[in-house]
């Protein structure tokens, strides 16, 4: 049964990061809100929850997960932005945009779309996601909780207790979520190639 944890939205309590946090390294998997609806979360690490986050939204291989980070410093680590894309991505971060970038060897294999070996990226405006990536000291594992058969993410603690009370660990309460999606852009090959349309202006990319 997944255990509730209430985050305030504005002012995280250290004491429920710390919580949380220590079932991400006890090999947990948690379901968090972001700036873009919930998401699925674990340790980079972690192959017994990527297996878990692949049954849940029943993923093929070719899913794009995300590494969400705390900052760009951060990012730079698990992903290669060249000179071409540094202003572009820096200057649009934290925010409700998911990049698409080469990995770096930081990130498992596992995660990396099979052929391109990229993974998505992401420095999301919330923070009770800042307080979790804080308090770990590494970026999380992630994809959007977005049920088989559904478009649009999660975005009540109810509903996704509900839902998923036998396969996730914990889930975080912290009030009102957006359903709006996070803007997709594919800069791997150099060049910005807008895959979805969300939150996120796009005007700097086209």
């Amino acid at each position: 049964m997944a255990r509730l944890i209430d985050i305030h939205p504005q002012n995280p309590q250290p004491r429920a990061v710390e919580q949380t946090v220590s079932v991400l390294r006890d090999g947990g998997l948690i379901a968090y809100p972001t700036d873009s609806g919930y998401a699925l979360g674990a340790q980079l690490g972690n192959q017994a929850a990527l297996d878990r986050i692949r049954s849940i939204r029943q993923l093929d291989d070719k899913h794009h997960f995300t590494v969400v980070c705390r900052d760009f410093a951060q990012l730079g680590q698990f992903v290669h932005v060249d000179n071409a894309v540094f202003r572009a991505v820096k200057s649009a971060t934290p925010g409700p945009y998911t990049f698409i970038l080469p990995a770096t060897r930081e990130v498992p294999r596992r995660m990396l779309h099979p052929k391109k070996k990229t993974v998505g990226a992401r420095i999301p405006d919330h923070a009770v996601v800042q307080a979790l990536l804080a308090e770990l000291g590494e970026p999380l594992l992630t994809s959007t909780l977005i049920l088989p058969g559904e478009t649009e993410a999660m975005t009540e603690s109810w509903v996704v207790k509900d839902e998923l009370d036998q396969q996730v660990d914990v889930v975080v309460e912290s009030g009102d979520v957006s359903a709006e999606p996070t803007t997709v852009i594919d800069l791997s090959d150099g060049v910005a190639d807008i895959v979805r349309v969300g939150a996120g202006p796009t005007d700097r990319f086209e």
